[in-house]
C-alpha cells in the first residue's frame, strides 16, 4: 500500500481487506496495529498525527446518527477493555517509532491530542455515541494515559510537574518489566529510563567536578539533585568506603563464602552480611529482629536445597520486598520503621548490598521504588519530604555505583592528618569522578 493510499483509505477498509475469516477482535487489533506501523514508517509525523486524530477522536464528534462511527464499529461488539488495550498499544507503536528516530516533539503532540480533547455535544442524543465518548474519556483519565505522559515529561521543566515525575526513570522501569504491557511500551520505557539515568549520572559527575573547582562560576553547573550543596558531603560519605572493605569487595567475599550453601544457612548468612559494618545500633537491632522473623520463615520447603542463581535471585527479591513494599500497593512496615529512625542512607546502603550480590534484582528493586512513589503521590509534597529524601539518596548512591562511572576521594595537601581509619573530616577530601574504560 502506498503512502497516499494509507492516508486516503480509511482504516476500516484496511481492516476489512485484512480479514480472511469471519470477524474477531484479535484479528481486528492486529490489523489496526499493522496499519499504524505502516503509517508511521512511511508517512510524516504530521500526517500520522492527523490520521490518528481522525481515527480515534474526530469520528466521534462528526457522528450524525446512532450508527457507530469509524473504527469504533469494531469495538462496540466487544467491550471497553478491548478498546482501551487497542488504543494504548496504538499510542506506543507511534511513541516507540518516534523515540527511536529522535522525533521527540511528536510524542508530546500525541499526548496533547488527548489532553486538549474536549468532546462536542458530550451529552449526545445518541446513546451509543455517548458510550464511546465515555470510553475515550475513561482512557484519558486512566493510569494508562498517565504512564504514556511519562514519555513526554522529560522534555518539560521538572519544577512544573508533580514531584513523583522527577523520578520517572523508576516509574518507567516498572512499566518495562510489567509483562501485561504491550511490547512497544516495555521497549520504549526501557530506553527512556536508561536515557534518564545516564543523564542524571552525567549531570551529577559534571556538578561534582565543577562545584569543587575554584575557576568555575557557581551558576555554570547544574545540580541534578534537590539536596543543594549538601549533596557533596553525602557523596563523600557514600564513597568513603574503598579498598579492602569496599562494598564491592565485601559482596564478592560473601558470594564466594556462600557458594552451594543450603538455603537455610544462606538466609542466616545474608542477614549477617546486610548488617555487617552498619554503625547505628537501633537500626541493626530492628533489621536483625524484624527481617529475620520474615526471611527465616519464608519458603521453608527450599531450606534444604543448595543455593543456585535462581534461588539467589528469588531470595534477594524477597528481601527487597520486605524492605520496600511487600504487596506492591503500600509501603512495607519495615520500610516505614527503618526510615522513621532517621537513617535513609543506611537503608539505601543495605539495598545496595543486595544488588551487589544479585545485580538482576535491580529492576525488581526499582519497580518497588516506583510502587512506593505511586502510593505517596496522593499526598502533598511537603508531607512526603522524608520519602523524597530517601529517593534522592537512593538515586545518588546508585549513580555512584553505576558500572561505567568511578568515584574516588582524594585527600587534599596541607590538610590535617587523620588518625582514624576512615576519613571522618570529609571537608579535607575532594571527590573525583571518571568514566571507566
Amino acid at each position: 500500500m502506498t503512502t497516499n493510499s494509507l492516508i486516503t483509505n480509511p482504516v476500516n477498509q484496511y481492516i476489512r481487506t485484512s480479514h480472511t475469516t469471519e470477524w474477531n477482535v484479535h484479528l481486528t487489533q492486529e490489523s489496526i496495529y499493522n496499519f499504524l506501523l505502516e503509517l508511521v514508517q512511511k508517512c510524516s509525523p504530521e500526517d500520522v498525527l492527523r490520521e490518528f486524530r481522525k481515527i480515534f477522536l474526530d469520528c466521534l464528534d462528526s457522528a450524525i446518527a446512532d450508527s457507530v462511527p469509524g473504527i469504533y464499529e469494531f469495538f462496540i461488539k466487544t467491550n471497553e477493555q478491548d478498546f482501551r488495550n487497542t488504543l494504548k498499544r496504538c499510542c506506543y507503536i507511534l511513541v516507540n517509532n518516534w523515540e527511536s528516530n529522535r522525533k521527540y516533539k511528536y510524542i508530546q503532540e500525541l499526548v496533547d491530542l488527548f489532553d486538549n480533547y474536549k468532546p462536542i455535544r458530550k451529552n449526545h442524543k445518541f446513546i451509543r455515541i455517548n458510550t464511546l465518548k465515555f470510553w475515550l474519556e475513561n482512557f484519558i483519565n486512566s493510569r494508562d494515559f498517565q504512564e504514556l505522559k511519562l514519555c513526554a515529561y522529560r522534555h518539560e521543566d521538572s519544577l512544573k510537574v508533580h514531584w513523583v515525575n522527577r523520578y520517572s526513570s523508576y516509574l518507567l522501569v516498572a512499566q518495562a518489566i510489567d509483562k501485561n504491557n504491550p511490547k512497544e511500551q516495555q521497549e520504549v520505557a526501557r530506553k527512556i529510563s536508561k536515557q534518564l539515568k545516564d543523564k542524571f549520572k552525567f549531570e551529577l559527575a559534571m556538578y561534582i567536578a565543577r562545584s569543587q573547582s575554584h575557576t568555575s562560576h557557581k551558576n555554570r553547573y547544574h545540580n541534578p539533585s534537590i539536596l543543594g550543596d549538601d549533596v557533596l558531603r553525602l557523596i563523600k560519605a557514600i564513597v568513603v568506603k574503598k579498598g579492602a572493605f569496599s562494598y564491592e569487595n565485601i559482596a564478592n567475599i560473601f558470594l564466594r563464602q556462600t557458594q552451594n550453601q543450603k538455603i537455610a544457612d544462606f538466609k542466616d548468612s545474608l542477614l549477617k552480611y546486610l548488617i555487617f559494618s552498619v554503625q547505628q545500633p537501633v537500626f541493626v537491632d530492628t533489621l536483625r529482629s524484624q527481617l529475620a522473623e520474615k526471611l527465616l520463615t519464608w519458603n521453608p520447603g527450599y531450606d534444604g536445597e543448595s543455593l543456585n542463581k535462581d534461588l539467589l535471585l528469588r531470595t534477594c527479591n524477597r528481601v527487597v520486598d520486605y524492605l520496600t513494599t511487600e504487596n506492591g500497593k503500600e509501603p512495607a512496615p519495615l520500610f516505614i520503621l527503618l526510615l522513621s529512625q532517621g537513617h535513609p542512607l543506611t537503608l539505601v546502603i543495605v539495598l545496595l548490598k543486595i544488588i551487589l550480590i544479585s545485580p538482576n534484582s535491580r529492576s525488581h528493586l526499582e519497580s518497588r521504588i516506583a510502587y512506593l512513589m505511586r502510593y505517596y503521590e496522593k499526598y502533598p509534597e511537603e508531607e512526603c519530604q522524608w520519602v523524597i529524601n530517601f529517593i534522592e539518596i537512593f538515586s545518588i548512591t546508585f549513580a555512584i555505583y553505576a558500572e561505567n562511572v568511578e568515584y574516588n576521594l582524594i585527600k587534599m595537601p596541607n590538610t590535617p592528618a587523620n588518625i582514624s581509619p576512615l576519613p571522618m573530616n570529609l571537608d579535607s577530601f575532594r571527590v573525583f569522578s571518571q568514566m571507566k574504560s
